[in-house]
């Protein structure tokens, strides 16, 4: 039982950070033509590490942890930030914003299909757990 339960829990706290990361890729699109806006994404990885305590003793964020390139660290990576990052432009623009809306729409799609999958891998746990209970008269 306590195996299903993990598993519940990591899918459930990555499922929230996704959530999380979707709203932040969203809101950069809609900042797109904002002066002076600057993007913010995430370092999943490191989130979803830190948000299920698996992260290693010691270990530190490099630049090489970034979600895409021209992402960097910011902060200290606390719990609060869930390792937020500013985007550097990859273009020079007038009006000083970093949105980049070929990266956006790429990361926006890519986020929403492992939302998805996160959400069938719980929908089959969920399953197995229902049929395991299930009593051979049934079915």
């Amino acid at each position: 039982m306590n195996r299903l339960t993990n598993s519940l829990d990591f899918q459930a706290q990555a499922l929230t950070l996704r959530a999380e990361r979707q709203r932040l890729i969203a809101s950069n699109i809609a900042n797109a033509d904002t002066p002076g806006y600057v993007a913010r994404d995430m370092d999943f990885a490191s989130a979803l590490r830190e948000a299920t305590g698996t992260q290693a003793a010691g270990s530190t964020m490099t630049g090489a942890a970034a979600t895409a390139r021209g992402h960097i660290p910011i902060g200290t990576g606390s719990t609060s930030e869930l390792g937020l990052k500013y985007a550097a432009p990859s273009q020079t623009n007038l009006d000083s914003n970093t949105v980049d809306m070929d990266r956006e729409r790429a990361s926006f799609v890519d986020n929403s299909v492992k939302y998805e999958a996160t959400l069938r891998f719980i929908n089959t746990d969920v399953r197995t757990m229902l049929d395991a209970m299930k009593s051979p008269s049934q079915g």
